[in-house]
């Protein structure tokens, strides 16, 4: 498919979808989109990306494995929409959603009293020294902070500011303990704290603030 052809298929999603000017209008929740082999699609993926991070392949190995994803990609390219229609970030039944962006999560509990996920920084995600790298650990505070806001506003709210604390140093491939809440709110502000728990030990904790959004804001 070539970059124009991507473009106009793009444009058509975005003309038949529910966005109007800013985050959708009305998010429709589905365990659907993609089918049912999405998530151990993305697993796969995931997979890829933990050995890509580890793998010291022979130049013969990497031209392969190059010419393999183009196949791939080639294959996506007849696939492809907007973000509005794409099942990443929508699919509720798999961790993070579905979105690979995200450090794989599993939300345990959450509603307006604040979010509680259980969280993996797999191999990926390596900062260095066997532990996760602490822009990973943002990541993840940033997506179930504003999670938080969102359940206790009841629409979207967008990262004013966001900062994590490191107190210690946080794991890989370890079920962790995450937790965000609105401790504070003012009009459209909300005023977020949260913490990540290996057991007892305290790993990092989050202070942040995430503005609700108005109708049709971006």
């Amino acid at each position: 498919m070539t970059g124009a052809t991507e473009q106009q298929s793009s444009t058509e999603a975005a003309e038949t979808s529910p966005h109007q000017g800013g985050f959708r209008a009305d998010f429709e929740v589905t365990t659907e989109r993609g089918g049912p082999s999405y998530g151990e699609m993305v697993e796969q993926v995931r997979t890829f990306m933990d050995k890509v991070r580890y793998a010291s392949p022979t130049p013969e190995l990497a031209d392969e494995v190059i010419e393999d994803l183009k196949k791939l990609n080639a294959k996506l390219d007849t696939t492809l929409v907007d973000e509005w229609t794409s099942p990443s970030g929508t699919r509720i039944d798999l961790p993070s959603r579905g979105n690979i962006t995200l450090p794989p999560y599993e939300v345990r509990n959450g509603g307006p009293e604040g979010v509680d996920a259980e969280v993996i920084f797999r191999r990926f995600h390596l900062g260095g020294n066997g532990v996760a790298h602490g822009g990973h650990v943002a990541v993840a505070f940033d997506d179930l902070g504003g999670m938080a806001a969102a359940l206790r506003a009841g629409r979207p709210a967008r990262t004013a500011y966001l900062t994590v604390n490191y107190r210690s140093l946080t794991p890989l491939e370890t079920p962790l303990v995450l937790r965000t809440w609105v401790h504070e709110h003012d009009g459209r502000k909300n005023f977020v704290r949260g913490t990540l728990h290996d057991g007892d030990r305290l790993c990092a904790e989050m202070d942040a603030l995430f503005i609700e959004l108005r109708p049709g804001q971006a």
